[in-house]
C-alpha cells in the first residue's frame, strides 16, 4: 500500500513519515512490509488508507498541477474515508487524522465483542427493499443498512444472528444472494455506540478548520461546510447509515461530471459508474496513475 508513491515521490514518502510520527511507530513499514493480519486491524487499516489517499493527492498536487480549491466542487469519502476527504479539504491537520482513525479503528473494534457481530452484502434488491429485509431479520436483535453503496448492492450490519438469517428472510422479497463480509465488527449500526461516545469525546478536543470545499456528509447525503455539522455528522456516522448512492446523485446533481477516486483501489469508481453513467470515475492510487490524471478536466 502506497510504496510505489513513496518510492518514485519525495512529497509521498513525506506523508507516511508524517503519519509514522503522529502515530508514534513505523506504520508504514506494516503497511509495505506486513504481515497482512497485523495491516488488516481496523487500527492499522483506516490510518494507512488515509496516508495513502493523502500521498496520492499530494503527487496530483506536484506533478499534475492539481488545485483542490480551484478544481473540485465537492469532497466526499466512503466511511473512513470521509475523514481522508476532510483532510485533504483542510479541516483536520495530516497528523491529527492518523490519530482519529487509530483511535476510531480501536472504538470500533472494541464495542462488540468478536464473534456476537456480523455484516453481509445484499446482491440484486434495493435500499427500500433491504431496509425490509433488515426488519424482518433483527426479530429482536440489531440488523441495520449500513451502506447504501450502489442500486443494486446493500450492505446489512448488526447482531451475528441476525444476519444469519437474512438470506432466507430475503428469499420472498427478491435477494439474490447475502454475501457475508470478512469483517472484524459490525460497523455502521446501533451496536456502535461506544464507538460513536469514544469519537465523539476526541472530536470535542481536536482542532477543526471549514473545509477549503464543502464535504458530501455520508449520513445525510448534503453538503456540509460548517465545523459544528461536520463534528456532529462524524460522530452520527459511526452508528449511521453511508449512503454513498445518494452521494453520488448528489454530487452529480450539484454539476460535478468527473470524480477522482484518490488512493488504494478502484471500488468507488466502479461504484460511481453503476451509480450514473454520465459521471466519468477514475482512480489515482499508483504513479501510472498520475500520469491519466495530468489530462483530466475537472468540472
Amino acid at each position: 500500500m502506497g510504496k510505489a508513491l513513496a518510492d518514485r515521490f519525495p512529497v509521498a514518502k513525506a506523508v507516511f513519515d508524517e503519519v509514522d510520527a503522529a502515530l508514534g511507530e513505523k506504520l508504514s513499514a506494516i503497511m509495505w512490509d506486513g504481515p497482512k493480519e497485523t495491516l488488516t486491524l481496523t487500527e492499522n487499516a483506516q490510518p494507512s488508507l488515509m496516508a495513502v489517499s493523502m500521498a496520492a493527492l499530494r503527487v496530483l498536487e506536484t506533478e499534475a498541477g492539481f488545485d483542490l480549491a480551484r478544481d473540485v466542487r465537492y469532497v466526499a469519502g466512503h466511511s473512513l474515508g470521509e475523514y481522508s476527504a476532510l483532510a485533504a479539504a483542510g479541516t483536520f491537520s495530516l497528523a491529527d487524522t492518523a490519530r482519529l482513525l487509530r483511535l476510531r479503528g480501536k472504538a470500533m473494534q472494541a464495542a462488540v465483542p468478536v464473534g456476537q457481530g456480523a455484516m453481509a452484502a445484499l446482491l440484486g434488491v434495493d435500499i427500500a427493499t433491504a431496509r425490509v429485509i433488515a426488519a424482518e431479520a433483527a426479530q429482536g436483535d440489531v440488523c441495520d443498512v449500513a451502506n447504501d453503496n450502489d442500486p443494486g448492492q446493500v450492505v446489512l450490519s448488526g447482531h451475528k444472528s441476525a444476519i444469519e438469517r437474512v438470506q432466507e428472510v430475503g428469499k420472498p422479497h427478491g435477494l439474490r444472494r447475502a454475501v457475508m463480509l470478512p469483517v472484524s465488527a459490525p460497523f455502521h449500526c446501533a451496536l456502535m455506540q461506544p464507538a460513536a461516545d469514544a469519537m465523539a469525546a476526541a472530536l470535542a478536543t481536536v482542532e477543526m478548520r471549514a473545509p477549503t470545499v464543502p464535504v458530501i456528509a455520508n449520513v445525510t447525503a448534503k453538503a456540509a461546510g460548517d465545523v459544528a455539522d461536520i463534528r456532529r455528522l462524524l460522530v452520527s456516522q459511526v452508528t449511521g447509515t453511508v449512503r454513498w448512492r445518494e452521494c453520488v446523485l448528489a454530487m452529480a446533481a450539484g454539476g460535478v461530471t468527473d470524480i477522482v477516486e484518490v488512493g488504494t483501489g478502484k471500488v468507488l469508481a466502479g461504484l460511481v459508474k453503476r451509480i450514473d453513467a454520465n459521471v466519468r470515475a477514475i482512480s489515482v492510487g499508483m504513479p501510472d496513475d498520475i500520469i491519466a490524471a495530468r489530462t483530466l478536466r475537472l468540472a
